[in-house]
């Protein structure tokens, strides 16, 4: 009785170990990561660049309230109101989306355009995202830039691809984006360094959030 129990399971682990000893070296199973899984429905999660235990999560941020915005992305939507450093994955309750940049080209809008008035949310194309384990990109439709982004343990770094290079080009800083704001405070560093912090209330009651941002070329004051 016992060779009858034991001798099929000692053959089928006979076989994996030879089957594993010649692995396919070309066989990355990253690639098979789709991050969009979950972004729709009521799933709650978000697309964008992070690592595993990373301190900034970056991610276009397409809703701004409701059950199915807590992530602050939904893949029905087709706006992007910008990319901010933090995000919440299959929670139930929306938080985070702190510290939101956007790029733009022409007069520079302060109004983020969710109450339909002109603003500095744009319109962008699903077959124009790209998301896949630690790298997100899309193409801004009205500004014409395309965005990039991906993550270390700790800093985001983006990158704008400006179609349209003119001199009102320029990267927009919201602090008061989603969550109701407390306190907050910036500071221009140097001509390719800003500094600062947010303190908002939501889910996180007195949530700070410190940052440092280095740009590649120098800042020009208005």
């Amino acid at each position: 009785m016992a060779l009858r129990i034991f001798l099929p399971l000692f053959i089928a682990g006979l076989f994996g170990v030879f089957n594993c000893s010649t692995p396919d070296v070309h066989v990355r199973h990253v690639d098979f990561v789709n991050p969009f899984i979950g972004t729709g429905g009521h799933g709650h999660t978000y697309p964008g660049a992070t690592v595993p235990f990373g301190m900034v999560q970056l991610s276009p941020d397409t809703r701004l309230e409701g059950w199915d915005g807590c992530s602050g992305y939904h893949f029905s939507d087709t706006a992007i109101y910008g990319f901010s450093h933090t995000h919440l994955s299959g929670t139930g309750i929306p938080d985070y989306g702190d510290v939101l940049l956007m790029p733009g080209t022409g007069p520079v809008l302060f109004n983020n355009g969710a109450d339909g008035l002109p603003g500095y949310r744009s319109s962008f194309r699903k077959d124009t995202e790209h998301a896949e384990p630690g790298y997100y990109s899309v193409y801004l439709d009205d500004p014409h830039v395309k965005a990039a982004m991906t993550a270390t343990e700790r800093v985001g770094l983006h990158r704008y691809v400006f179609d349209q290079v003119e001199n009102s080009a320029h990267v927009l800083l919201d602090l008061t984006h989603r969550d109701r704001l407390l306190a907050d405070s910036l500071r221009v560093v140097s001509d390719t360094e800003i500094e600062g912090f947010r303190v908002s209330t939501a889910w996180a009651q007195e949530q700070h959030v410190y940052f440092v941002a280095r740009f590649s070329r120098p800042l020009r004051r208005w």
